[in-house]
C-alpha cells in the first residue's frame, strides 16, 4: 500500500453475544456520523464495531452479524 493507497479489508469478526448484547446505531446529533455496534444489556457499554457511511455499510453489518429487522438507533 502507497502513502495515499487505499486500505485493505479487515477480516470482521461475526460474532456478538446475542443473549446479552444488543446491535444499536449511534447517531450524532452534531455531525450526523453513525457508528454500527453493539449495546451490552446489563451495563449499557458500547462497543462500536463500524462506521455507517452509506447503506451498503448498513448492509454489510447486517449481513456479517446475521441481525435480521429493524436496528434500533441511539442519539
Amino acid at each position: 500500500m502507497g502513502l495515499f493507497g487505499r486500505r485493505e479489508k479487515k477480516e470482521r469478526k461475526a460474532d456478538y453475544d446475542r443473549e446479552n448484547e444488543v446491535p444499536v446505531i449511534r447517531s450524532s446529533i452534531c455531525t450526523g456520523e453513525k457508528v454500527a455496534g453493539f449495546r451490552s444489556s446489563s451495563d449499557g457499554h458500547f462497543r462500536d464495531v463500524m462506521l455507517i457511511r452509506s447503506a451498503e455499510d448498513l448492509d454489510e453489518f447486517r449481513s456479517v452479524y446475521g441481525i435480521s429487522g429493524t436496528i434500533p438507533e441511539e442519539y
